[in-house]
Protein backbone atom coordinates (compact mmCIF):
# COMPACT_ATOMS: atom_id res chain seq x y z
CA UNK A 1 0.00 0.00 0.00
CA UNK A 2 1.72 3.19 -1.12
CA UNK A 3 -0.18 5.22 0.33
CA UNK A 4 1.04 4.07 4.02
CA UNK A 5 4.65 3.65 2.66
CA UNK A 6 7.20 2.11 -0.18
CA UNK A 7 6.94 -1.68 0.52
CA UNK A 8 3.55 -2.01 2.99
CA UNK A 9 1.56 -4.78 1.71
CA UNK A 10 -1.59 -5.64 2.44
CA UNK A 11 -3.03 -9.33 2.90
CA UNK A 12 -6.90 -9.94 2.67
CA UNK A 13 -8.24 -13.14 4.73
CA UNK A 14 -11.88 -13.91 3.42
CA UNK A 15 -13.87 -15.18 6.22
CA UNK A 16 -17.28 -14.74 7.34
CA UNK A 17 -16.26 -11.47 8.13
CA UNK A 18 -13.38 -9.96 6.13
CA UNK A 19 -9.55 -8.68 8.01
CA UNK A 20 -6.80 -7.21 6.60
CA UNK A 21 -3.05 -7.59 7.45
CA UNK A 22 -0.91 -4.25 6.65
CA UNK A 23 2.78 -5.60 6.85
CA UNK A 24 6.34 -4.63 5.39
CA UNK A 25 8.40 -7.11 4.65
CA UNK A 26 11.29 -5.00 2.45
CA UNK A 27 13.98 -5.68 5.45
CA UNK A 28 15.83 -8.58 5.72
CA UNK A 29 15.88 -8.75 9.01
CA UNK A 30 12.21 -9.36 10.05
CA UNK A 31 8.23 -8.95 8.34
CA UNK A 32 6.63 -6.55 10.22
CA UNK A 33 2.79 -6.35 10.94
CA UNK A 34 1.92 -3.10 11.18
CA UNK A 35 -1.94 -3.49 11.58
CA UNK A 36 -4.08 -5.92 11.63
CA UNK A 37 -8.13 -5.15 11.64
CA UNK A 38 -11.70 -6.37 10.95
CA UNK A 39 -12.49 -4.42 7.73
CA UNK A 40 -16.67 -3.50 8.33
CA UNK A 41 -17.03 -1.28 5.23
CA UNK A 42 -15.90 -1.35 1.68
CA UNK A 43 -13.56 1.38 2.06
CA UNK A 44 -10.45 0.94 4.11
CA UNK A 45 -10.94 3.38 7.33
CA UNK A 46 -8.81 6.58 7.54
CA UNK A 47 -7.87 5.98 11.44
CA UNK A 48 -6.65 2.41 10.34
CA UNK A 49 -4.70 4.19 7.28
CA UNK A 50 -3.13 6.63 9.82
CA UNK A 51 -2.16 3.78 12.33
CA UNK A 52 -0.48 1.87 9.92
CA UNK A 53 1.20 5.07 8.79
CA UNK A 54 2.18 5.99 12.56
CA UNK A 55 3.74 2.28 13.26
CA UNK A 56 5.27 2.49 9.56
CA UNK A 57 7.19 5.97 10.95
CA UNK A 58 7.90 4.64 14.72
CA UNK A 59 9.66 1.18 12.85
CA UNK A 60 11.67 3.43 10.95
CA UNK A 61 12.75 5.99 13.81
CA UNK A 62 13.45 2.85 15.63
CA UNK A 63 15.56 1.23 12.66
CA UNK A 64 17.77 4.25 12.47
CA UNK A 65 18.31 4.71 16.11
CA UNK A 66 18.84 1.53 17.63
CA UNK A 67 18.42 -0.91 14.71
CA UNK A 68 17.14 -4.62 14.62
CA UNK A 69 19.21 -7.16 16.96
CA UNK A 70 21.64 -9.01 14.97
CA UNK A 71 21.67 -12.24 17.49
Amino acid sequence: MPSIAPGVREMRIHTAVEHRVLYVAKFAEAIYVLHAFQKKRQRTSQQDLDLARERYQELEAWRKSSGPSTR
